[in-house]
């Protein structure tokens, strides 16, 4: 199960198998969409497959959940969704309500969004072998003029900004499994953030060096992942997270970091110094950007590696996820 959280033994697999042999010659880095010239024409493209348990909860659904990932994956990755493709995999004996509510629930957040359901396929596999349902998604999109992201245009002195507060996601799904007896307040944080990204974009296009939806492996594993591919340390100021009381009680309990926990309507973004302040005040004005902040900043030291301060002088390294606590969350 850990080779499916995001984390350490995800990189390793993906690392160690699939690129060796699916992406010979390729010198770009790992990252959220491709990006392709077809006949001429630039497009960007992304896949992702959703397994989450349960298929309803608190803010969302499978639904929806499966249009909004798509969507920001194409969004981080500096495009508009134009189009998905969406695949159902259905368990025989799925009551067929369950199966329209989840239908429509994409239908809105496609609309939601902005993007076309272009069209799809749909499987069934015997009873027991899918957990109900399983959707994966791919999503074309057109670049947007003025981003050009890369994790190797980042550089020391860049200021890292995130979107909102974190691990909502995450907590909500492990609460609403029932499996921590804890009553909170809680919702899911899934959304499109290609609103955002485009204010972003309009603000501070030239200054945006990289951006990432921390999902499965949270705020850290994004992180140590841009730390790895460009070489440089990434500082981080704790009091300057923003994290719900609800999220950080759970993470307590826990024992779990709530930067490794999975969001699924935020991002995370390196601005140069120039840009930074135009870029907080613009997120800052807009609906669903309010608590958007600067978290830290890229130095020279420790290199390929996220330090954490605290507001008492400490100090600690944070690494990728590893294992999967909270498995099956997206």
């Amino acid at each position: 199960m850990a080779h499916g959280a995001g984390g350490k033994a995800s990189r390793r697999l993906v690392e160690g198998l699939f690129a060796p042999i699916l992406f010979v010659g390729s010198a770009d880095p790992l990252g959220d969409a491709a990006h392709l010239s077809v006949n001429g024409v630039e497009v960007v493209i992304t896949t992702d497959a959703f397994v989450v348990k349960p298929l309803r909860f608190p803010g969302g659904s499978i639904g929806e959940l499966a249009v909004n990932g798509t969507v920001n994956d194409l969004s981080v990755s500096g495009a508009r969704a134009d189009a998905l493709v969406v695949t159902y995999v259905l368990e025989a004996g799925l009551p067929t309500p369950i199966l329209e509510a989840e239908i429509r629930a994409m239908a809105q957040a496609a609309s939601k969004a902005g993007v076309k359901i272009a069209g799809g396929d749909t499987k069934v596999v015997e009873h027991g072998k899918a957990d109900r349902m399983y959707i994966t998604t791919t999503g074309i999109g057109s670049p947007m003029r003025g981003l050009n992201i890369d994790p190797r245009s980042v550089r020391a002195g860049d200021k890292v900004l995130l979107s909102g507060p974190i691990g909502d996601h995450g907590i909500t799904i492990l609460l609403a499994r029932g499996e921590l007896d804890l009553e909170a307040d809680l919702r899911s944080d899934t959304r499109s953030v290609l609103p955002l990204v485009e204010v972003l974009a309009r603000a501070a296009g030239p200054g945006v060096r990289w951006m990432r939806d921390p999902t499965r492996g949270g705020a850290a594993t994004s992180l140590n992942e841009l730390a790895r591919d460009c070489g440089l340390g990434i500082v981080l100021h704790e009091e300057r997270v923003p994290v719900r009381d609800a999220v950080r009680g759970a993470c307590e309990l826990l024992g779990l970091d709530p930067l490794h926990i999975a969001n699924e309507g935020q991002f995370l973004a390196v601005i140069s110094p120039d840009y930074a302040d135009a870029a907080i005040n613009a997120l800052n004005l807009t609906p669903g950007g309010e608590q958007a902040q600067i978290i830290g900043e890229v130095c020279e030291q420790p290199a390929s590696s996220v330090l954490v301060t605290t507001s008492y002088g400490g100090s600690r390294i944070i690494d990728m996820l590893v294992g999967d606590p909270l498995p099956r969350i997206c």
